[in-house]
């Protein structure tokens, strides 16, 4: 099943993985605000669909995403307003949506990154759970070469990831690095050739496995990896009780003791 959800991003669902494709090939699939726009409706349509089982996100042409188009969206000043205001109670807005609200999508999300991924399109790339890339590729917190500091959801995806040190050095240099040393500083989860492929690759495996365990899974770690032991603990307890004992749980059994074609059934609400 294929949707435009607009000329800037292309959502496709084939046996369960969904692809996010970025597609502005010819400006390196800058941000502009129908890239922004076409982004937040591709997660939000994602969150929806209990039977999608994993999702890759990639880029168009020669790069992942090169970051915001600032001549481009500084030709309307009200654009800056729009992706600056959070709307009524969310608690984000819709330049943080981009990398935000892939957290919120109840599935898997890996980012397969090549050529560039500065400033905004590295802040989306935090927002998925898995990262894999080219040894090549360049990244960079970018913002601060333009007098900027980052404001697309990095202060909650960077701080699970490295040090705090290394968080400012990275944001205050704009330093350019490549996807050998995003690796080693564990900013990446794997390097190599073909990130599409193997993001598929892994993206199958995961979908072997209970929808409900892995949606679950994702949400335990989202929600306690810098909360205290209490909130941690809590939300073991919490998960585990809406997940045991339900058909997928059930199935995922048979399917390790004697009927392993066994399928699942589309994701539960958690």
């Amino acid at each position: 099943m294929s949707q435009v959800l607009s000329d800037r991003v292309l959502l496709d669902i084939e046996d369960g993985i969904a692809t996010v494709t970025l597609n502005r090939p010819d400006k390196y699939n800058g941000l502009d605000m129908p890239m922004f726009e076409g982004i937040t409706r591709a997660a939000r349509t994602l969150k929806k669909q209990r039977h999608v089982r994993a999702v890759v996100m990639r880029g168009n042409g020669e790069a992942f995403c090169s970051g915001l188009d600032v001549k481009t969206v500084s030709k309307n000043p009200l654009n800056f307003l729009r992706l600056l205001t959070k709307p009524g109670r969310r608690i984000s807005n819709l330049a943080q949506d981009v990398g935000y609200l892939w957290r919120e999508v109840p599935a898997p999300v890996i980012a397969a990154t090549h050529g560039y991924c500065f400033g905004g399109g590295f802040q989306i790339a935090l927002g998925a759970d898995f990262r894999f890339t080219t040894p090549d590729c360049r990244f960079s917190i970018m913002e601060s070469k333009w007098g900027l500091i980052p404001d697309m959801s990095l202060t909650v995806t960077l701080r699970e990831l490295i040090s705090i040190d290394l968080a400012k050095e990275l944001t205050m240099t704009a330093r350019q690095f490549s996807g050998e040393a995003a690796h080693h500083m564990g900013l990446v989860s794997r390097v190599c050739e073909d990130p599409v492929a193997e993001a598929y690759a892994f993206a199958r495996e995961l979908a072997e496995r209970s929808p409900d365990a892995m949606a679950a899974s994702k949400l335990l770690f989202n929600r306690t990896w810098t909360a205290s032991d209490k909130t941690a603990l809590d939300w073991e307890t919490r998960l585990q009780k809406k997940v045991l004992g339900r058909t997928n749980q059930r199935i995922a059994v048979a399917r390790n003791t004697g009927d392993p074609e066994q399928p699942f059934r589309d994701r539960r609400a958690l």
